[in-house]
């Protein structure tokens, strides 16, 4: 079984989102993550879905997505010839021990406070999903008061 990121450009019309995730739930095929916004051109939005599935299930994923009315092309998103990234914004309790060593950790993986109160810090970070898994596993410790992770997104490299 392998991960793949497709990158859909489709028409920026109502229902055009709902048939390509209705055609993934009569299916029965999982969407790992989804992402969806509109492009430099107001008509036109990028769907970003990783799926999970053997070879002739994710070739048959990205056929019927193309077949679709409003699809205008469909796009894998290899990772030698694209950039793929998350972001997260993390919750955490914290006490005035805490912080020096959660600033530390934020400061390691070039993540950004973005909020701080008297016992709260939020903290964004973008990256791949590695890096996302690896800050949220040094955070294990401390108590996570809540905390949010976009889906992936992405482009090709070069032109």
């Amino acid at each position: 079984m392998r991960n793949m990121v497709l990158s859909i450009l489709m028409d920026n019309t109502p229902g055009a989102l709902s048939r390509v995730v209705g055609l993934f739930s009569r299916r029965g095929y999982n969407i790992d993550s989804l992402t969806v916004g509109e492009t430099e051109n107001s008509e036109v939005s990028r769907m970003t879905v990783s799926v999970s599935g053997e070879d002739s299930v994710l070739e048959q994923i990205e056929k019927q997505i193309l077949k679709l009315e409003n699809v205008r092309k469909v796009t894998e998103l290899g990772s030698s010839v694209s950039v793929c990234r998350e972001l997260i914004l993390v919750k955490i309790n914290v006490n005035q021990e805490d912080r020096p060593a959660i600033s530390a950790i934020v400061d390691i993986f070039r993540a950004k406070i973005v909020d701080v109160t008297s016992d709260t810090m939020m903290i964004e970070l973008t990256g791949n999903a590695s890096k996302i898994n690896a800050f949220i596993k040094l955070l294990d410790g401390y108590e996570i008061n809540e905390f949010v992770r976009t889906g992936t997104t992405g482009l090709l490299r070069g032109n």
